[in-house]
């Protein structure tokens, strides 16, 4: 059923820290009197990831699951495909990014179909940063992508972004990149088809249970950006 937001939060392992971030999203929807739907996107959690997410059932919230672990790129591609909202709503479990920071990026959407949450450009406020070597995993990530031809971003890996429903799902059908370098593509991609992509500064809070492994994940990106931009060469 078509309603106004869709909000996608992939899952892995996440029993202690989800129910809090559905609790807070519910309650802040609901006042906002929206229609909508939460979707946890189970990534073959091992732990009681879709029991929490399944104590929500009668309050809007779906459960997709993975039955084997494939990565959030793969799991935030399952979200958008499944969504039926006008807005599509990105957002960790974590909740780094508070749910209520979605006004913020709403103001854009009109002019812009792809707004990214940012930590690096005006208006942002990180409340509590990551430890300096996975400061500095990211901005040598994001010089690496400007090479890979994703240029004018500061931050595409802020996991909070809002996209407009129908272009999400465009999009969406064509994203390929299962693990965390998925933002890259979905960037590329939005441009690639003439849509224009803005950054907006947000509140962030690091998490110190970050899935992010500041050696494999990086290297992981790396040669999935590269993958993506061969796979993508040529096309139109």
């Amino acid at each position: 059923m078509r309603c106004d937001i869709s909000v996608i939060i992939p899952a892995y392992n996440e029993a202690e820290r989800l129910g809090s971030t559905l609790e807070r999203a519910v309650d802040y929807l609901s006042r906002r009197g929206l229609s909508y739907e939460l979707l946890v996107v189970d990534d073959g959690s091992r732990d009681q990831t879709i029991q929490v997410a399944e104590a929500f059932a009668g309050r809007g919230v779906r459960v997709i699951r993975h039955e084997r672990n494939r990565g959030k790129g793969a799991a935030i591609r399952t979200g958008i495909l499944a969504s039926q909202g006008a807005e599509v709503l990105l957002s960790d479990a974590d909740a780094s990014t508070p749910i209520e920071e979605l006004e913020k990026l709403e103001r854009w959407l009109p002019e812009a179909p792809l707004v990214l949450g940012s930590r690096a450009v005006a208006g942002a406020d990180v409340q509590r940063h990551q430890p300096f070597y996975r400061e500095l995993m990211g901005k040598t990530f994001n010089r690496i992508i400007r090479i890979a031809g994703v240029r004018g971003l500061n931050d595409t890996q802020c996991g909070f972004k809002l996209l407009e429903g129908d272009i999400a799902r465009e999009i969406g059908a064509e994203l390929t990149i299962d693990g965390f370098a998925y933002d890259v593509e979905l960037v590329f991609l939005a441009r690639r088809h003439g849509y224009r992509v803005v950054e907006v500064g947000v509140i962030w809070v690091d998490s110190p249970d970050s899935r992010v492994d500041p050696i494999r994940s990086s290297l992981g990106m790396l040669r999935d950006v590269v993958r993506m931009r061969l796979r993508h060469s040529g096309k139109r």
